[in-house]
């Protein structure tokens, strides 16, 4: 390569972290920004997860089309059509004064979307294929570091500021990540020349790839296994004693344990998944996590519960990059941003339905029981790569970047 990947690994570790950060920074003050800001009085929960929700299932629907786009066109232009029409629907959301001029930016959002799997997959495949593993996983550090940092400015800023300026903090984060992609990542040349595919074509061509739909199936699961827990966390914290002025605080804490386990861990899952397999640490990751899950039942204090899902965090920290390193290693270099596009769509529906499932089972059930179904199903996507043959199939791959569409 006849550039630094080290560096382009740099600025696209920069670009997602501004990223990540501006998502965070708002999010958490949604249901209050309706009522505060927006006038809305009558049923806010349900505007609440709509609101949250529509995002989802918008990014969720359109990635495969942007994947097909970045694989025509190339990575940087959908870096930089996503960062700037963000930052400017941000800046939108600051003067906004009505609901559903509001739900519609933020369907706009989803839409428009795709600055982190589009910096993923120019990771992917600007970065020699031997480090393609370790360097993902470092990607996967950005995310994390970003959704630590964002509520804390948004805490602050909402603080001193009021809600709507948590909004212009967030334009300025992604405009920051849409010039740093501009001017600092770089591509390998494109051959443009090639007619771009159709996204019926590609869920045809990723159907007949076995090994592809495992992980994309697995990465949901992961993914929903977080979400699921959203909103249950401060219940859960309230019933365990904590006081109620101090619950966004104390859950705010527990949910970072989990992102600041990742960045420790992640990157040293990428060294040893290199060396080992990403096979072995997904399935680590996998028992590891559910194990932690199931743990969490019988868990009654604060302390504990904060120390225990920092412990879950170090294995679930391999789960993620290592799918991200398996999907480079069974698809083709030219379908690879189709590829994490329809993983984007995969990770958005299970963005989209975990609280909601999440929800649904806190009111029927205990929540120290959810804990238990969720380690279940994280368990069970650990037997999934131990009887699909993961590990062996990659190996049948051979090296990284050639097709597994055989398999």
């Amino acid at each position: 390569m006849n550039f630094s990947w080290k560096r382009n690994l740099i600025v696209l570790w920069v670009g997602v972290f501004f990223c990540s950060t501006a998502y965070s920074i708002s999010i958490p003050f949604l249901s209050i920004f309706l009522s505060d800001e927006l006038g809305v009085t009558n049923h806010l929960e349900i505007w609440s997860g709509i609101s949250f929700g529509i995002t989802f299932l918008a990014s969720a629907l359109i990635a495969p089309y942007w994947g097909s786009l970045a694989d025509k066109y190339g990575r940087k232009p959908m870096l930089i059509r996503s960062g700037f029409s963000l930052a400017a629907l941000y800046l939108i959301n600051y003067f906004v004064h009505d609901p559903y001029v509001f739900l519609l930016v933020r369907i706009l959002q989803g839409l428009l979307a795709g600055f982190i799997p589009a910096a993923i997959a120019m990771v992917a495949t600007n970065t020699p294929e031997e480090r393609t593993g370790y360097a993902l996983s470092i990607m996967s550090t950005a995310g994390a570091t970003g959704s630590i940092i964002g509520p804390l400015i948004g805490g602050v800023v909402s603080y001193y500021s009021g809600n709507r300026s948590a909004f212009l903090f967030s334009a300025v984060m992604v405009l920051v990540s849409a010039l740093t992609a501009t001017f600092f990542a770089h591509e390998q040349s494109i051959d443009r020349s090639a007619p771009r595919s159709h996204v019926r074509d590609d869920i045809r061509e990723a159907a007949s790839n076995r090994v592809f739909i495992t992980l994309l199936v697995l990465g949901g699961i992961s993914t929903f296994s977080v979400m699921i827990l959203e909103p249950l966390i401060p219940i859960y914290l309230l019933s365990m004693g904590v006081a109620k002025s101090h619950a966004s605080l104390s859950s705010g804490i527990v949910f970072s344990a989990v992102g600041i386990a990742t960045v420790l861990m992640a990157p040293q899952w990428g060294r040893i998944g290199s060396r080992k397999g990403f096979g072995a640490i997904l399935f680590i990751g996998l028992i590891g996590g559910g194990i932690g899950n199931i743990l969490q039942f019988f868990v009654s204090g604060y302390v504990e519960f904060a120390l225990l899902r920092f412990a879950y965090g170090l294995f679930y920290a391999g789960v993620l990059p290592s799918i991200n390193a398996m999907i480079v290693q069974v698809t083709e270099s030219s379908f690879r941003g189709r590829a994490f596009g329809l993983n984007q769509s995969a990770s958005q529906l299970a963005t989209m339905a975990g609280p909601i499932v999440g929800g649904l089972l806190g009111g029927l059930i205990p929540i120290r029981w959810v804990f238990v179904i969720n380690g279940l199903m994280l368990l069970g996507a650990a037997l999934l790569v131990k009887s699909r043959r993961l590990e062996a199939r990659l190996s049948e791959v051979g090296h990284p970047g050639t097709s597994a569409s055989s398999q």
